[in-house]
């Protein structure tokens, strides 16, 4: 009996994951209490932080929240960070967590009219170059007057969509029946090769858009949650701070568009996959289809969730509230005037979001834990050695570094704090203050996008619905992000250098 509960808690720890993923995990358990105990706290810290990452690499065998939360618990537990700091983080980021709370959900509403105009570009725009540049440079135009959450959502949502539809069909079933599109068990042989090369299309078009958000996050007030913090320390309003981060910012859009446009020309890193000629019959038949059977009450609720994410647009670009108070209100109107007025049909738009909602509060424990042991300091205080603009681009390289690692949001507090302190000091002229908050802003902002960690917008796609659909992985979002991250983040080093 006794063995046979062993086996059960076994088997049940961490459910499906396989074997040797539990073991590790285990075994991270085990080393953390060892270090502590030890008096290594600040090794402690590291480790437990290059063990988070690891949940996070291997999203697809688990979701994160699991392992990551055993290993927040346990970092609470040995005194690494305490229960009040977890919440000061979760605290100072309750604007995000409202955002995830109820943006994606409120998306979720406006999937018909997204997927309706997203179905016409993709299927109106043939050139897969061209489809790539506006998929980029319509997420980076959004990102500067919305936020990159929000237009991720949007992009997942589409793509979920889109996936939906050919994998049903792939699977020999008509648009209008019933399907798992998790599992390729029923996707006819004949249609495998053209469902591979459909999900490469796609991975390149969500990679493109999420580094769109990047690019357009950085250059304006509203972008980024550090670009607000770092606004208000510094005293800077929206157009200011357009043309602070102006001289960096440009530079790295343009050539971020470049290296988006090269990428599906040379057809390396993942990229370069055409959307099939089986597919994209499919989409026509799917597009056609839908156009004869949509209603009049389908019709009317396409307008409505038009005229609402135009509301949205006007709301989140003019800051008229909190990104996540216009989501309700998307909600709200969404719901109210297309007649979906009962709780089960509510509940399903929060699915998507909430996971991930408590996978972020699970990594401000973790940035808890930095803060407590102090594990950027060294790096802090090292820079701090430096004057002009071998200072400014020592900043850029250590924020970005630093964020790849931890969160761009807390490395940006961090650092605009220990600056601010040392300017109200007198240990900076104006013009020194500046430079190094440009810096600071450009080097969250910029280099981040290498690892998903680095970037809440890139945290959210790998642990979506759409990531295991499509096969996007930890790791692959890694080898996609690093052609962008080398030209982007040496185009913004030379930039501060040389136009700075």
């Amino acid at each position: 009996m006794a063995q046979t509960l062993a086996e059960s808690l076994r088997g049940n720890f961490l459910g499906n994951s396989p074997g040797w993923y539990k073991t590790t995990i285990l075994l991270f358990l085990v080393i953390n209490p060892v270090l502590v105990f030890s008096g290594l706290y600040f090794i402690a810290g590291w480790v437990l932080v290059l063990e988070f990452i690891f949940t996070l690499a291997m999203a697809l065998k688990c979701y994160p929240l699991q392992p990551g939360g055993l290993l927040a618990i346990e970092a609470l537990l040995l005194g690494l960070t305490t229960p009040e700091h977890v919440f000061h983080e979760a605290e100072n980021n309750f604007a995000v967590i409202m955002l995830l709370m109820f943006m994606v959900a409120g998306i979720y509403f406006l999937r018909e009219m997204l997927l309706f105009t997203f179905t016409k570009i993709l299927l109106g725009v043939r050139s897969k170059i061209l489809l790539s540049l506006i998929f980029s440079f319509t997420a980076a135009v959004l990102s500067a007057f919305l936020d990159a959450l929000t237009v991720t959502a949007v992009i997942i949502t589409v793509a979920v969509g889109f996936y939906g539809v050919y994998h049903k069909v792939a699977s020999g079933k008509k648009i209008d029946h019933d399907h798992d599109a998790s599992t390729d068990d029923e996707v006819i042989e004949l249609h495998r090769e053209d469902l591979e090369e459909f999900r490469e299309f796609l991975r390149s078009l969500m990679m493109h858009g999420a580094v769109g958000t990047a690019l357009g996050g950085v250059t304006t007030l509203v972008g980024e949650p550090q670009n607000l913090l770092i606004a208000e320390k510094m005293d800077w309003e929206f157009i200011e701070f357009f043309e602070k981060m102006a001289h960096i910012s440009m530079p790295v859009l343009v050539v971020g568009l470049i290296t988006c446009a090269l990428l599906e020309v040379v057809k390396v890193f993942g990229y370069g996959s055409q959307l099939g000629v089986k597919v994209r019959t499919v989409l026509e038949e799917y597009d056609r289809e839908m156009s004869d059977r949509r209603t009049p009450a389908e019709r009317s609720a396409i307008f409505v969730q038009a005229v609402v994410a135009v509301l949205l647009v006007i709301a989140l670009a003019t800051h008229a509230a909190e990104p996540g108070i216009v989501g309700l209100m998307v909600i709200v109107l969404a719901t109210a005037f297309n007649g979906i007025v009962q709780e089960h049909r509510l509940g399903h738009a929060f699915e998507e979001a909430l996971p991930f909602t408590a996978l972020l509060v699970v990594f401000f424990a973790i940035v808890a834990v930095i803060a407590d042991q102090g594990l950027f300091d060294p790096v802090i205080n090292w820079v701090m050695t430096y004057e002009g603009k071998t200072q400014a681009a020592l900043f850029y390289i250590a924020n970005g570094l630093l964020s790849m690692i931890s969160d761009n949001v807390f490395v940006a507090t961090v650092y605009i704090n220990e600056v601010a302190e040392i300017y109200a000091s007198g240990g900076l002229t104006r013009e020194q203050f500046d430079a190094l908050a440009v810096a600071i802003n450009t080097g969250t902002n910029i280099p981040s996008v290498a690892t998903p960690n680095g970037q809440a917008a890139f945290l959210f796609l790998l642990t979506s619905a759409l990531a295991p659909l499509i096969r996007l992985s930890y790791g692959r979002m890694v080898i996609m992000a690093l052609p962008y991250t080398i030209t982007m983040s040496t185009t913004g080093l030379a930039a501060l250098w040389y136009l700075g």
